[in-house]
């Protein structure tokens, strides 16, 4: 199997970019990538995305905090097109499963994306409630577990094992922090990776030798001191 790679990004101008690249095969959203892109109304700067994105996978978060704003940000996303997963937190700010805002939306056969998932129980919290149907993606902060000294790779593959018998389920890799987190989530049996642009830059290097990679760096630091006009 091979894992798919999709662009973390809200910014329109880079989703003109990457949109294009064959590497790319969907992208994710977030409110705090929203804000940083400079979204204004929300609504609106989503319908913006996908006048571009038309037809590659994207997930646009809810940001209400309880069932029934849950539930409402939900279903008026989903109808936004074909190719729209709605985020769903796995928590509330409250710590509260989301489970029936989870099941509800997957019995109206909306696509899901369950977000901010770290364990492996977790995952199996989110599979009691939903069907083998209708499509759900898991994404499980593999970075921000690893940013507090966390080791994420025994949740990840804790979570692909229970989730193998859900054909309509992906599990996603997110909060990547180096390239090598690609190589990681493939050789775990990922079906995704959502990467921020600069590394998504990054693996289209991959192949090259470690004496390609002395060179490149001592003609950088060659470089560089030419440039300072360094003497000593």
């Amino acid at each position: 199997m091979s894992t798919k790679i999709f662009c973390d990004i809200a910014d329109i101008h880079l989703i003109k970019k990457f949109v294009k690249k064959k590497i790319v095969k969907g992208f994710t959203t977030n409110p705090s990538l929203m804000r940083k892109a400079g979204a204004k109304d929300y609504q609106l700067y989503c319908k913006k995305i996908l006048k571009i994105c038309k037809f590659k996978p994207i997930s646009f978060e809810v940001f209400g905090d309880n069932y029934n704003s849950m539930m409402d940000q939900a279903i008026k996303i989903s109808k936004w097109g074909k190719n729209v997963y709605v985020k769903v937190p796995v928590v509330n700010s409250k710590n509260k499963f989301t489970g029936k805002v989870i099941k509800e939306l997957n019995k109206k056969k909306i696509k899901l994306n369950i977000t901010a998932v770290y364990t492996a129980v977790q995952t199996k919290k989110i599979l009691s409630v939903i069907d083998k149907k209708t499509k759900v993606i898991i994404s499980i902060f593999g970075g921000r577990a690893a940013d507090v000294g966390k080791d994420p790779i025994p949740e990840f593959k804790k979570s692909i094992s229970i989730a193998r018998n859900y054909k309509n389920v992906e599990i996603l890799w997110a909060s990547v922090r180096e390239p090598y987190n690609y190589l990681q989530s493939k050789q775990l049996g990922c079906h995704i990776i959502t990467v921020p642009p600069v590394i998504i830059d990054k693996i289209k290097k991959f192949g090259k030798t470690f004496n390609q990679l002395t060179q490149e760096t001592v003609k950088t630091f060659l470089t560089d001191s030419k440039k300072s006009k360094f003497k000593i």
